[in-house]
């Protein structure tokens, strides 16, 4: 058995196992002695490792590079647009609309634009719904003017002004406008004035008459309708 306590182990010559002592400040490389480990990393000069610092290293895929996030944001490509779900998605949109209220295809068009849907697209699909009758500026046309005249008392200036904003067609108008005549225009003004007329009993007539032509000029009767219909107006209280 070897003695740990003597100073040299028998077989070995003397010496063999002393460890050379190292100067930090000297420039010289330490010497490796016979008893110690191949293949541990040597230094270089001034005691500096010859591993590139962390923050020289390569990372992988060039994480951390100008212009690359390596969360995968950079890299993953924008998914290409499914035609078919966007078209599916504006008819439902078109449908969704029309079950609420009725509109012209410019206000529908409108209605698209504000949800995204690309132009060729949106298109596309008013023209679908157009042709299965669905989209019917006409039909819409018709049911603006007789409604408005019937429920509001409105003239046809005032109609054809409304028409205009929601995008409809000058040919449309026309033909929608073409049922009223100017008898049909007076006798509405005559029967929304007198029923104004009969709610303002209590003012001077003075301040009736100068509200009542107030009224009727803002449903779009001009000064010569107006006055017909408050003189019929007032013959009727």
């Amino acid at each position: 058995m070897f003695d740990s306590n003597s100073e040299v182990a028998p077989g070995f010559p003397e010496g063999y196992f002393a460890v050379s002592s190292f100067d930090p400040d000297e420039d010289s490389m330490p010497r490796r002695t016979p008893g110690a480990k191949r293949g541990s990393r040597s230094t270089g000069r001034q005691g500096q490792s010859r591993r590139r610092p962390v923050a020289q290293r390569s990372t992988p895929f060039g994480a951390g590079s100008e212009g690359t996030d390596f969360d995968g944001d950079a890299s993953a490509a924008a998914k290409p647009v499914n035609r078919e779900k966007l078209e599916q998605r504006a008819k439902n949109v078109i449908l969704h609309q029309l079950s609420r209220q009725a509109k012209s295809r410019f206000q529908l068009a409108e209605v698209l634009a504000a949800r995204e849907i690309p132009d060729d697209i949106a298109a596309a699909a008013l023209d679908r719904l157009t042709e299965a009758g669905l989209i019917d500026d006409q039909a819409f046309a018709n049911t603006i003017a007789s409604t408005r005249r019937a429920t509001r008392g409105l003239s046809t200036a005032s109609i054809r002004r409304e028409l205009m904003r929601k995008g409809v067609a000058e040919e449309h108008i026309l033909i929608a406008l073409s049922a009223f005549t100017a008898e049909e225009e007076l006798e509405t003004a005559i029967k929304f004035a007198s029923k104004r007329l009969r709610s303002m009993q209590h003012l001077e007539p003075e301040v009736r008459r100068r509200r009542l032509l107030g009224f009727l000029a803002r449903k779009g009767y001009g000064g010569g309708v107006a006055y017909q219909a408050l003189r019929a107006a007032e013959a009727d209280l």
